[in-house]
């Protein structure tokens, strides 16, 4: 059934994308430490504040951009960050595959528009949304206006106060990342062949690393690009 089927005629546009950014509310709080530590981080090695804001406003892709950050502070070259970037961020062709379906009948600048907004934490709400019949294009459009507001502001308070916040670490912001997929791995998982392939990603991102001590070392740049892939194939295998 299409997106467009299932709008309530009773519910008015800005009443459908109100609830949306309820239900985005939680992404706003989580996005808003993880992005102060981008900005901090951004300015640490070299951005402007100006430039950490541009880059978080117009792209929306919080685990690329902190790969991407932290593979050009350890000098990696461009082909390195360009690789692991567009590996780790292929899993959205993934998410917009499955929600499109349901957006039959929307125009395209639309579509794009909901496509801009697309991460793992509003993909994980509109799915859930989805599954109780209750989602429609505006609360989705709702639901990533928060997320993407979260973000910025998150960003240009870190980069604007970097001198006074310091070394984000210090704060436990930089555990804010691997916390909030961790929400979303127990709270999308339903099986166990999720759980499989959590598991097996873990154990290459854990044992990659650890293959140095027996002479076997594989350049940190590469490392993330490997375990995507690696916990990617064995999805398509386990869920054939």
């Amino acid at each position: 059934m299409s997106d467009m089927s299932q709008q309530r005629p009773h519910e008015g546009l800005l009443a459908r994308f109100t609830r949306g950014v309820r239900l985005g509310s939680p992404i706003f709080l989580g996005y808003m430490p993880v992005g102060i530590a981008f900005g901090v981080l951004a300015t640490t090695i070299g951005f402007s504040a100006s430039q950490a804001i541009v880059c978080s406003a117009t792209a929306l892709a919080g685990a690329g951009q902190f790969i991407a950050l932290n593979l050009m502070r350890d000098r990696a070259d461009v082909l390195a960050v360009v690789a692991a970037t567009t590996v780790v961020n292929l899993r959205y062709v993934l998410f917009a595959a499955t929600l499109s379906p349901h957006l039959r009948g929307m125009p395209a600048s639309k579509q794009a528009l909901l496509a801009f907004t697309l991460t793992d934490e509003t993909f994980a709400v509109n799915v859930s949304d989805r599954r109780s019949g209750a989602s429609t294009g505006a609360s989705m459009a709702g639901v990533g206006a928060i997320a993407w507001t979260g973000w910025v502001t998150g960003t240009a308070l870190g980069a604007l106060a970097a001198g006074w916040i310091g070394d984000p670490s210090t704060w436990g912001m930089d555990f804010a990342m691997p916390a909030m997929f961790t929400a979303l791995l127990i709270a999308l998982a339903e099986d166990r062949r999720h759980v499989a392939v959590a598991a097996i990603g873990a154990a290459l991102a854990v044992g990659l690393p650890a293959l140095a001590g027996v002479g076997i070392a594989i350049p940190s740049s590469w490392l993330i690009v490997i375990a995507s892939v690696g916990a990617a194939t064995a999805g398509a295998v386990i869920f054939r």
